[in-house]
C-alpha cells in the first residue's frame, strides 16, 4: 500500500444534533484516525436537545428524558462514562391524564398509547361511556386487516378501536409524541408494533394479552424505569459527546451551501469559507435543510427528502411555587385531546418526574401550544401564550397567581411528519443513497424521532461508512 492510500480518511459530518454527535463518537471509536469535520449552522451543538439553567430551575427546552426499552441511549450513556449520572423517574408520580369534559382523569392503569392490557381500569374509568366501553371491547372480535398497503392513525384505531377511545384517549396520546395530525400520520411508521399485533395476534387485545403472557415468563429485574434522563439534564449527553472530540474538528456557524460527489468519488462540502474535499459525508440535517445541501449534489434525492414535511409547537415554561397549584395531580403531566377544544396539547410536570428541575418548594411545569393541527398558534406573541396557559392551568389544576419563572421556547418545524407513504418514501430514498458510495444519512426524519433512535441509525451509518472506505482503501 503506497503513502497515499495509508492516509486517514476524512469525514464530513453535516449538523450537530445528537444523530450528528452519535455518529461522529462512534467514528472515533471505530476508526480513531479519522479526520472529522463537524459542520453546524447554529451556534451550538445539540440541535433540539438544551438544558438551560433559569435561576434555580433546570428547565429543558424540549426533550427532557429518553426511553430505556431499547438499548442505544443506556448503550451510548455507559460509553461516554455517564451511566452513573442518569435519574430514573419518581415511581410515586408515574401516571398520566387526560383532560376529561373539563377535568382530568388518571388515563386507564394498563393502557399503552393504543392498546388496552387490562380489561378493570377501562371498565371502571369515566373516560369512555358505556357504549365506548363496549365498542372497545368488541375490538377482540374485529377481523384482521387483509390490506397491506399503509393506513392513517385514526383509521387505524377508530377501525379497531371505535371513534369514542380515538378521541379520548388514543389521539392526544399520540399527539404528546408526534404533535401530529392523526389523520395524515402513517401508523406502520410510527406505531409499528401495533400494526404487527394485528397481523401476528388478530388484534390488539389479543397481542397484549400474549405481550402480558411473555412478560410473565421472561426472567424481569429491569434495572431502570422506561424513562431516565442525566442528572444535569440532557445537554450532559451533548457535551460529553463533544468533549470527547477534538475542538478543531467542530466547526459552529458553519452553514454547508452544498455538498456533490467528485469524480474520484470524493466528496466536495462547500460553505461561505470555502470548498473541501472528503472521503464520505454523513448528512444529518434536518430533511429540508439535507434537501437543499443536495440539491447540485443530486436533484432526485433533493426532491425525495424535501417531500418529508415538518412541524413545529411551542413550549411554555412556568415556575410557580408549589401553593400555587390548588389541585395537584398525583402524576408527570397530562394530554388533551382535540375534542376538549383545548388551547393547549398537554403539560408536562418536570419537577415531579425528576429531582433538582425545581426548588424543593416550587414545581417546573412545561406546556405544549400549537403543533400540526394548530400551527397558527406557535407563533402567538409570549404574553398572548402566558394567558392562554395559565388560564388553561387556572382551570385544569388550579393555578393562581403569577409564576416565579416565565419562558418560551419555539421550535418551528422541528418535528418531522411520518405522514401515510412516509416508509416507501425512505425506502426510495435510502435506495437512491446507497447509489452514491460515500454518503449516509441519518437524523429523526427516517426511521424514528427519539434519542435512542437517532442515536442507533447514526451509529450505524457510522459503522457503514468505516466499511466502505476500508474496502474503497484495499481496493486502491
Amino acid at each position: 500500500m503506497d503513502a497515499a492510500a495509508a492516509k486517514p480518511s476524512k469525514i464530513a459530518i453535516i449538523g450537530g444534533g445528537i444523530s450528528g454527535l452519535a455518529a461522529a463518537h462512534r467514528l472515533q471509536e471505530l476508526a480513531p484516525a479519522t479526520e472529522i469535520t463537524l459542520y453546524e449552522a447554529g451556534e451550538r451543538l445539540g440541535g433540539v436537545l438544551e438544558t438551560q439553567q433559569c435561576g434555580d430551575y433546570l428547565v429543558e427546552q424540549s426533550a427532557d428524558n429518553f426511553i430505556t426499552n431499547v438499548p442505544w441511549g443506556l448503550d451510548l450513556c455507559r460509553r461516554l462514562g455517564i451511566e452513573s449520572e442518569l435519574l430514573q423517574t419518581n415511581d410515586a408520580l408515574r401516571k398520566a391524564y387526560v383532560v376529561n369534559r373539563g377535568k382530568l382523569i388518571e388515563v386507564p392503569a394498563g393502557f399503552l398509547l393504543m392498546a388496552p392490557g387490562r380489561a378493570w381500569p377501562i371498565l371502571t374509568s369515566p373516560i369512555l361511556s358505556w357504549r365506548g366501553k363496549l365498542r372497545l371491547a368488541w375490538e377482540y372480535f374485529v377481523p384482521a386487516r387483509k390490506e397491506t398497503s399503509d393506513e392513517c392513525l385514526q383509521d387505524f384505531v377508530v377501525r379497531r378501536l371505535g371513534q369514542e377511545t380515538y378521541e379520548r384517549l388514543v389521539q392526544p396520546l399520540i399527539g404528546g409524541i408526534y404533535t401530529a395530525d392523526p389523520k395524515k400520520l402513517s401508523v406502520a411508521a410510527t406505531m409499528k408494533q401495533f400494526v404487527e399485533m394485528e397481523r401476528k395476534h388478530g388484534g390488539l387485545i389479543r397481542g397484549m394479552r400474549k405481550r402480558s403472557a411473555s412478560a410473565e415468563k421472561s426472567d424481569g429485574g429491569a434495572r431502570y424505569s422506561m424513562f431516565v434522563a442525566p442528572r444535569g439534564g440532557m445537554s450532559a449527553i451533548v457535551d460529553a459527546i463533544s468533549a470527547c472530540l477534538p475542538g478543531e474538528s467542530i466547526r459552529l456557524n458553519t452553514p454547508v451551501r452544498s455538498v456533490e460527489r467528485l469524480e474520484n468519488d470524493r466528496w466536495q462540502v462547500t460553505t461561505d469559507e470555502g470548498a473541501t474535499a472528503f472521503d464520505g459525508v454523513i448528512m444529518a440535517a434536518p430533511a429540508p435543510a439535507a434537501a437543499q445541501i443536495m440539491q447540485s449534489g443530486d436533484a432526485a434525492l433533493a426532491a425525495d427528502l424535501a417531500q418529508i414535511q415538518y412541524a413545529g409547537c411551542a413550549i411554555v415554561l412556568l415556575g410557580v411555587r408549589r401553593e400555587q397549584i390548588t389541585r395537584p395531580i398525583a402524576g408527570f403531566g397530562f394530554v388533551a385531546p382535540e375534542v376538549e377544544n383545548r388551547q393547549i396539547l398537554a403539560s408536562s410536570f418536570a419537577s415531579y418526574k425528576f429531582p433538582g428541575r425545581a426548588p424543593e418548594d416550587s414545581v417546573l411545569i412545561r406546556t405544549f401550544v400549537g403543533g400540526a393541527c394548530h400551527p397558527e398558534r406557535n407563533e402567538l406573541p409570549e404574553e398572548e401564550l402566558r394567558k392562554i396557559v395559565t388560564a388553561e392551568l387556572a382551570d385544569l389544576v388550579g393555578l393562581t397567581g403569577e409564576p416565579e419563572l416565565f419562558a418560551v421556547r419555539r421550535w418551528s418545524a422541528q418535528m418531522p411528519q411520518y405522514h401515510v407513504g412516509h416508509l416507501e418514501l425512505v425506502e426510495r430514498i435510502e435506495r437512491r443513497a446507497a447509489e452514491l458510495p460515500g454518503l449516509q444519512l441519518v437524523g429523526n426524519a427516517y426511521h424514528g424521532v427519539g434519542v435512542p433512535l437517532c442515536i442507533r441509525t447514526a451509529e450505524e451509518a457510522a459503522a457503514k461508512l468505516v466499511a466502505q472506505l476500508e474496502l474503497s482503501e484495499i481496493e486502491r
